[in-house]
């Protein structure tokens, strides 16, 4: 059983596709830092392929959920940046295999004109709400 309530289709708000539109839960609040394509060693993967930065920014978000004892599935909120709107649909189904789609979080995804390096092509940063006797 879940402890987040995923609300899809508030009354009078046209039902969303991909996200949700308010997802609450009782639990710690744990604030994810906007995550970058860099692995654990501090250097770039995927230079110019949104799909690999993608999903090195996803397993580093992995990682510090888990070091907060969450998972995906205790996210509530994700905000993506990226530097090109083109590269959305391959930023979106990476996004998917981390995610549950069937209870996806509230999201945002915005345009920024760049990242503090060029060769940067996102940023994800994320809200999650913990049980209360996680790590």
């Amino acid at each position: 059983m879940t402890r987040l309530t995923h609300i899809s289709a508030p009354a009078g708000v046209a039902p969303s596709d991909g996200y949700t539109h308010v997802v609450t839960g009782p639990g710690r609040l744990a604030a994810v830092a906007g995550q970058l394509p860099f692995d654990e060693k501090g250097s770039l993967v995927g230079e110019g392929d949104p799909a690999a930065q993608a999903r090195q920014v996803f397993t580093n978000m992995r990682a510090c959920l888990a070091a907060a004892g969450g998972t995906f599935d205790d996210v509530v909120k994700l905000t993506v940046h990226l530097t090109d709107m083109a590269h959305l649909t391959e930023v979106l189904a990476v996004r998917d295999e981390f995610i549950d789609t069937e209870r996806p979080p509230a999201s945002t995804v915005m345009q920024v004109a760049a990242l503090f390096l060029p060769e940067l092509l996102l940023e994800v940063d994320a809200l999650a709400i913990l049980a209360d006797d996680a790590p």
